[in-house]
């Protein structure tokens, strides 16, 4: 079989949201780091950014190596192979180091293009995205059920679908600046679409 390796952080370790997507693929992993900078999205979650010097904890993962697997990735990440240019995240390989064994390997990353970088995004000074995920939660897990359910609506409704709310959820959802009024219905601001990307 063959298999690709990834260092993956943030939202696609395990345990994380995004975990469930490969899980299916893993063939291997174990914790791992590799040297960079990360930075918080005004979500909460990381984004890693090639070249720096911290130390950035994550997992190396040997996945089932398959076009469909490549294409939920890069289709997440907004990489486009065409025009890298282009894309919100670089494919590129990276050293990662195994946590167990000490041994350096070559593994494919998603690295944000550092042009891309979101306007609100911090860094994260000495690359820890786990300690600052537990001192201030993400956005995502701070949000109740019924919010969590809206985002999503809006987030899957198409053209000039309305999607009903009530007076209470409108008020918790603007002052959070997750939706934005278009006059005959609503819609997700750019930190929505951000929240709704990383909600399960």
């Amino acid at each position: 079989m063959n298999t690709l390796p990834f260092f993956v952080y943030g939202s696609w370790t395990e345990g994380m949201v995004h975990f469930s997507k490969i899980k299916d693929f893993v063939v291997e992993k174990t914790d791992a780091f590799t040297l960079g900078s990360v930075y918080r999205l005004r979500v909460g979650y990381p984004i890693f950014i090639a070249g720096g010097s911290d130390r950035v904890q994550g997992q190396l993962l040997q996945l089932k190596a398959t076009d469909f697997l490549l294409g939920i990735l890069d289709e997440f990440h907004g990489y486009k192979p065409q025009d890298e240019n282009r894309s919100i995240f670089f494919r590129q390989k990276i050293e990662a180091v195994d946590g167990t064994t000490q041994q350096r390997q070559e593994a494919w990353v998603y690295a944000m293009n550092p042009r891309k970088i979101p306007s609100g995004a911090e860094l994260i000074h000495g690359g820890d995205w786990r300690q600052s995920l537990t001192e201030k939660p993400a956005l995502t897990n701070r949000l109740t059920d019924q919010q969590k359910a809206y985002v999503q609506k809006l987030g899957i409704s198409v053209g000039r679908e309305i999607v009903p709310i009530n007076t209470e959820i409108y008020r918790e959802l603007m002052r959070l600046e997750l939706i934005v009024d278009k006059g005959r219905r609503l819609g997700l601001s750019k930190l929505g679409q951000e929240v709704f990307r990383y909600l399960p």
